[in-house]
């Protein structure tokens, strides 16, 4: 709850907090994504340990009521945004007019209560479209929520929209199980640990695939022992101070105005 409250607070100054990582600290925010389709893969992943995000689907069978009950549970929630070449009632796509775009994000979000962010299923196309994105951070920054961007493409230029009004923001470092094998994934989560102690924070992303959920269940218990610190996404948004990692932009920054500040 008070990683939530922080959240509130950062969304309301409108301004990006200039909060460093601690010297020394690795942090690590998790975030399962395609949520709402299975109730058992749902449940299994509901009942992994710590602070884990959960991104739902809003054209799932499963979304409203998984919402609620992640609520319930104290998790945080974010509504995982269909975008092209994603398809479906929901799905943005190029050329779309905006009162149609915000129409389906109204409808996406009416299906996962509770949540306090978004970040966008699969979107390679649509996160490259500079008009949808900027209406989109704006739209965003109105109704005090935040944006995860997934990076599903080099091209995306969303995190860099979010950064340009100061949007509580965070981008996606690695992809955990884009090979599905447990040999696979574990080898992601320990690239992650590794980037988190090189660069102080990393940020990944999952999926709840029976593998994936196998090597979590075993090793993020581990964390901790590893010098891991996991956080609450909020908690990573202020200590990156929407940045990105560094590799992205310059030094985690897009915006040419804001990186020379």
């Amino acid at each position: 709850m008070r990683y939530l409250l922080l959240a509130l607070l950062y969304l309301m100054s409108g301004v990006a907090l200039a909060a460093p990582t601690q010297p020394g600290k690795a942090y690590l925010t998790l975030i399962i994504d395609d949520l709402g389709q299975n109730p058992a893969r749902d449940s299994r992943t509901l009942a992994l340990p710590g602070p884990v995000t959960l991104a739902i689907m809003p054209d799932t069978p499963h979304a409203t009521d998984f919402a609620r009950q992640a609520h319930r549970a104290g998790k945080t929630v974010i509504l995982h945004m269909p975008m092209d070449p994603a398809t479906g009632p929901y799905a943005w796509h190029p050329g779309t007019p905006l009162p149609e775009l915000e129409r389906r994000l109204n409808a996406a979000l009416d299906k996962v209560p509770y949540a306090v962010g978004i970040n966008n299923h699969m979107g390679s196309r649509m996160t490259a479209e500079p008009v949808a994105m900027a209406w989109l951070m704006g739209e965003l920054q109105r109704r005090g929520l935040f944006f995860v961007d997934s990076r599903t493409s080099a091209a995306t230029v969303a995190a860099k929209s979010a950064q340009d009004i100061s949007l509580a923001s965070v981008s996606r470092d690695v992809f955990l199980d884009d090979v599905r094998t447990t040999d696979a994934i574990a080898g992601q989560l320990q690239q992650g640990i590794a980037l988190a102690r090189k660069q102080g924070t990393a940020v990944l992303i999952g999926h709840p695939y029976p593998q994936t959920l196998e090597v979590l269940e075993r090793e993020l218990p581990k964390l901790k022992a590893q010098g891991i610190e996991w956080i609450e996404i909020a908690q990573m948004i202020a200590e990156r101070g929407n940045r990105a990692m560094p590799a992205h932009g310059k030094q985690g920054l897009y915006s040419p105005a804001r990186a020379a500040q």
